[in-house]
């Protein structure tokens, strides 16, 4: 999670002894981790993230004119005002219908301030690395995307039309923390205490919805992500040194996103 998009606008088993995946446990083989990929290091697609990030923004703001990177916030932000009746296949607004369908990824690339952006990629880079061990790239990377998507259909619903843009990965970012949530912190998990450089914690069955949300760490860390969004939603953009409101609807949504629909994407599907 992040600072939000700117508008401008987890048979048991005991802890550290994880149950063992394969014949023996009755659990089918989910295909073992490298002995040389470890979570502790960030895995390559969230450092590449994490870059593109940086580096767009860099470019945005030291290499581009104010005229240059208005051009980049229409065609790439999010406009909710994009899919009203009058400009949805009107043909008057910049990048057409290709940028009524790229936009709500490309926005997530976009952000508000350093404040903004360094926000998310602490966030990412502190939460993610887990998820995309457990997922590999290709499904990090989907999980990610439908996030995303998730975050700005919940904002366009409720700010239908409005001629401002959302900007930043922080509804994405949401949704990579909350499918951690739902793995890495019960028994054996790889963020439940020892267990996050052994492959078998990340071969866990993911836990029915009811036991994470029962995880007394899932629990405290799910209020605290709220009451964070709350105050966004109450002191605005002025807390990542942005300009507009934050688009904390974004925010729920893409975790929302990422905390109901983690097990469609896990390569380890079981309820134990």
């Amino acid at each position: 999670m992040s600072a939000s998009e700117t508008d401008v606008r987890i048979e048991p088993v005991k802890m550290n002894q994880p149950q063992p995946i394969g014949p023996s446990s009755g659990l089918p083989p989910q295909g073992p981790l490298p002995p040389s990929q470890k979570a502790f290091n960030i895995p390559a697609v969230v450092a590449v993230l994490a870059g593109l990030m940086l580096v767009v923004h860099l470019i945005r703001t030291e290499f581009l004119s104010a005229d240059a990177n208005y051009e980049i916030l229409v065609l790439f932000g999010f406009w909710p005002a994009r899919y009203s009746a009058e400009l949805f296949g009107a043909g008057l607004v910049p990048g057409g219908y290709a940028a009524d369908v790229w936009s709500f990824l490309t926005y997530a690339f976009l952000h508000g301030s350093w404040a903004h952006v360094g926000m998310n990629m602490a966030w990412m880079i502190a939460f993610a690395p887990p998820l995309a061990v457990r997922l590999g790239t290709v499904r990090f990377l989907a999980l990610s995307a439908v996030a995303a998507i998730a975050g700005v259909l919940v904002h366009l619903a409720l700010h239908f039309g409005e001629a401002v843009p959302v900007i930043g990965a922080s509804a994405a970012v949401s949704g990579q923390m909350a499918a951690v949530f739902r793995f890495a912190f019960q028994p054996g998990g790889p963020m439940a205490g020892g267990n996050r450089n052994d492959p078998r914690a990340y071969e866990l069955p993911v836990a029915p919805l009811r036991d994470a949300l029962l995880n007394a760490r899932v629990r405290n860390l799910l209020i605290l992500w709220f009451g964070i969004n709350l105050l966004f939603g109450v002191a605005g953009g002025e807390l990542l040194g942005a300009s507009g409101d934050i688009a904390w609807e974004a925010h729920v949504g893409g975790f929302l996103a990422g905390f109901l629909l983690f097990p469609y994407f896990d390569p380890v599907r079981w309820f134990r």
